[in-house]
């Protein structure tokens, strides 16, 4: 039986690691007859609970869902694949795994962060692998075709 990947999350936080990601997810849903849901999780200064919640309420995001929806045209391309929009305020974990209870697959970068910095800073990416109940391709930052096979030398391996 094959997994179809009709309903596919990108979160999406304006870096070209996102960038790489949301095409890749472009391209699987394209194959799949899927569609896109974009999102970009705006974290509040820690405010109050009751200002975070005021905050979901508000649907004029502005400049950056105008932003998200541009960057996502040009990525997107000539693709065709229904696409859909969405800045949200909050928690990125917990909002990213609160919108991935309507998809089918999450696709996200990662940084690859290692070391003392990925232990200071923690990783979104790592925490949705953990808790979240769909699956979860994670593509790592890098340079272009860092995803590739290498090629082997024309020596066998002993």
């Amino acid at each position: 039986m094959t997994t179809r990947f009709r309903r596919i999350l990108v979160p999406h936080d304006f870096s070209e690691s996102a960038d790489t990601a949301l095409e890749l997810a472009a391209d699987l849903a394209a194959s799949q007859g899927g569609r896109l849901a974009v999102l970009h999780v705006a974290e509040p200064f820690h405010p109050p609970p009751e200002v975070i919640a005021w905050l979901r309420q508000v649907q004029e995001i502005g400049p950056q869902l105008k932003r998200l929806e541009e960057m996502v045209a040009a990525r997107i391309g000539r693709r065709r694949v229904p696409v859909e929009c969405r800045v949200v305020v909050g928690h990125p974990i917990d909002t990213i795994l609160e919108a991935a209870k309507d998809v089918d697959l999450i696709v996200m970068a990662t940084q690859g962060r290692t070391g003392l910095p990925h232990l200071l800073i923690g990783s979104v990416a790592e925490r949705v692998v953990r808790h979240a109940t769909k699956p979860v391709l994670t593509v790592r930052a890098g340079r272009r075709g860092a995803g590739r096979v290498p090629r082997r030398s024309g020596r066998a391996a002993a």
